[in-house]
């Protein structure tokens, strides 16, 4: 019996041994809305798995009073801002993209996008100077040994926290701040020919018009974030204390997790340090609560639809509301509408008006067929996996590019909000109810989604603890990063090849130029003879 409980108890060190051996200590940059919630689902995976979580969390953080996962622990920061700054940002957002967008020029347009990204950028500075020039807090990071960082860069600063505390980190995005960044500072290849620039609602396969809007898509898109980056790349060399800039920062990431996949992207080249881990939060189906399965089985046939325009819009005016309550009321499903506003007065009784709603469960329903919604990725990822065809209404941000995408693939008809009318709901409802080709495709994305070696979450999680096992992963690093943009263009070597060129043509010529003189002197020289 002895020898037994000592075996016991020798296998049992050596389990704990090797178990904490594998554990690490991961710090998570502050993220807000969505992008939280994604960040949320990798914080639980790595707990799950072991590992140490600490996320920083500021006094104006949205989700502050919402919970956390359980074992994760926060370190809080005090910033002089708090939620409603937050939300004032949201808000202007909102405003510009649901409001303003479709009666301006572009030009117009953009210069509303950089007032509104100038204040996003000048929150963000707020936040990283509490969080730099507060030595106590940098000291207390320090003394945690953290092995790697894990951020969304839609909060900038994450970079230079990493090389503070001498850490490798890991980026987590849908696309970044700038849209560049990933191309600039990632050296992402990016042909204008064939890749539609973020937010140009282009698809892979353009014509010479489209070409050329994307290549101006571009090109706007690099001057419009350009302005911000100098008043980024001098509060860089202000912290690391020698000359750097925001983009050669960004780029020492190790590894960039792109929440998007196959079945989301267009074909386009990669690098071996970004990967795709899109629909990481999807999930099987749970069941519903009683009430809300009792409306759904009511539905018949027919089946249900469910409705929702995402956390950040909780209500509309009430022409609109009116407007799309009418609409629902047209149909035979029923609807599942999720709405924080006053009760439209032309709601029918086949639409169920809910403060939140299980999306992923609901989508996951046998009688769900179709769904709703403004176009987040989290949303769109949850129908792909169901495979759930979609009517988008895009509001703002890259939910108008994600819906570009879902039409391009044939699994959603995209509505305008400014300019929609009840018939044309309607219309787009019956077109991806009715016509099968739109179930027939959405079944084919999830099947790409589905057909993987494994999960999005696990290849997200698999790279973190990559990255912590080997102390960081510049061996998938390109060159490129060690290029300027000249040299990375070859325009030195074009520059050289031309000047060749041009002294060969330079000596070709003068030496025709003395053969024909030395030519004319002998002529005359036998003249006078």
């Amino acid at each position: 019996m002895t020898s037994v409980t000592t075996h016991q108890s020798v296998l049992f060190l050596l389990l704990t041994w090797t178990g904490s051996s594998l554990c690490g200590n991961v710090l998570v940059w502050p993220s807000e809305t969505s992008h939280w919630f994604n960040i949320k689902h990798i914080i639980k995976e790595l707990i799950k798995r072991g590992h140490n979580v600490t996320y920083i969390r500021s006094s104006f953080s949205l989700h502050q009073h919402h919970g956390q996962p359980e074992g994760m622990k926060t370190e809080f920061l005090e910033v002089a801002l708090g939620p409603d700054k937050i939300e004032a940002l949201i808000d202007d957002c909102l405003q510009l993209w649901m409001y303003e967008k479709p009666y301006l020029p572009p030009w117009k347009f953009y210069e509303r996008v950089k007032e509104v990204m100038a204040n996003i950028f000048s929150t963000n500075i707020q936040f990283c100077n509490a969080l730099f020039w507060n030595e106590g807090f940098m000291e207390k990071l320090r003394q945690s040994k953290f092995d790697v960082l894990v951020a969304d860069p839609v909060t900038i600063g994450a970079e230079l926290l990493a090389l503070q505390l001498k850490i490798p980190f890991v980026y987590t995005l849908r696309f970044s701040p700038g849209f560049a960044m990933q191309r600039h500072c990632g050296q992402l290849p990016t042909p204008p020919s064939y890749v539609p620039a973020t937010l140009s609602e282009l698809n892979s396969s353009m014509t010479f018009a489209q070409r050329i809007e994307n290549l101006f898509s571009y090109i706007i898109q690099d001057y419009l974030f350009s302005t911000f980056w100098g008043e980024w790349d001098s509060f860089h060399s202000e912290v690391l204390g020698e000359p750097t800039t925001l983009c050669e920062t960004m780029g020492k990431a190790d590894i960039w997790l792109i929440r998007t996949y196959w079945d989301f992207e267009f074909p386009r080249p990669l690098l071996p340090n970004f990967v795709f881990v899109g629909g990481l939060h999807c999930q099987p189906a749970n069941p519903l609560p009683q009430e809300m399965e009792e409306f759904v089985q009511g539905s018949g046939e027919h089946g249900i639809v469910v409705f929702s325009l995402g956390s950040l819009v909780k209500n509309l005016t009430d022409e609109k509301a009116n407007l799309v309550a009418e609409a629902l009321g047209q149909i035979p499903q029923k609807v599942l509408w999720r709405y924080a506003g006053e009760k439209p007065k032309t709601l029918a009784s086949n639409t169920k008006l809910y403060d939140w709603l299980p999306q992923n469960d609901l989508l996951g329903h046998p009688k769900t067929r179709a769904f709703i919604t403004h176009g987040g990725t989290n949303g769109i990822y949850e129908a792909i996996y169901h495979g759930v065809p979609m009517v988008g209404i895009p509001l703002f941000a890259d939910q108008p590019d994600n819906l570009a995408h879902m039409k391009g693939k044939g699994v959603a008809v995209v509505l305008n909000f400014a300019t929609l009318r009840a018939q044309d709901l309607v219309d787009a409802l019956n077109t991806v109810i009715n016509d099968t080709r739109y179930k027939e495709n959405v079944m084919k994305l999830s099947r790409i989604q589905h057909d993987q070696p494994m999960s999005s979450l696990e290849r997200s999680v698999f790279w973190i603890e990559f990255v912590m096992r080997h102390g960081g992963a510049k061996h998938l690093r390109p060159a490129a990063h060690n290029l300027s943009w000249y040299q990375y263009h070859c325009l030195d070597v074009l520059a050289f090849l031309g000047a060749c060129l041009a002294a060969f043509i330079f000596l070709l010529i003068k030496c025709l130029f003395c053969c024909r003189k030395c030519k004319l002197m002998k002529v005359q020289k036998d003249k006078t003879q």
